[in-house]
């Protein structure tokens, strides 16, 4: 059975190897987006499984939620820059700008994830209270990836 936190790291190194590769191609070219669709995509519907698996456990543990609270609006933060780097001519310097920045405040958010809300999540979530969240995690995941471009069609027409 997998575990929740090995899950989210996959992601995350995922991720990682995708913002180097977006980084260290130029312009609008096929291979940068390439990655930058999956990138975007996969953030999406990870941060949405996050959110409905780990953190709504978090959120049941006093501790949990200022974290929980503080992870979702990075979040949110997150997600606004992916839709205005998607928006943008990927190939212009502002795009680079603006990705150097979703770049820091990303590695930043899943660093914190890892080094600090893992480890205290450890300390007190008992593991047979959080078994089968990895594989809720995935499946999550799997359902939000079919519903990014239906959140965003929402999203615009509000």
């Amino acid at each position: 059975m997998p575990s929740i936190y090995d899950e989210i790291k996959k992601d995350h190194d995922h991720h990682r190897a995708l913002l180097k590769t977006i980084a260290d191609t130029t312009g609008a070219s096929d291979e940068r987006k390439k990655a930058w669709d999956e990138f975007y995509y996969d953030v999406k519907a990870h941060g949405a499984a996050e959110e409905e698996t780990f953190y709504s456990k978090l959120m049941s543990k006093t501790w949990g939620q200022d974290a929980a609270r503080h992870s979702v609006e990075e979040h949110a933060e997150i997600d606004d820059l992916l839709e205005e780097l998607n928006e943008m001519d990927m190939a212009s310097p502002g795009w680079l700008n603006k990705f150097n920045t979703l770049a820091h405040d990303y590695n930043h958010h899943i660093d914190e994830e890892e080094e600090d809300i893992f480890k205290r999540a450890k300390e007190v979530i008992d593991s047979s209270e959080i078994d089968g969240y990895g594989e809720r995690f995935l499946s999550r995941k799997k359902k939000e990836l079919t519903l990014v471009d239906a959140k965003l069609q929402d999203h615009l027409e509000d």
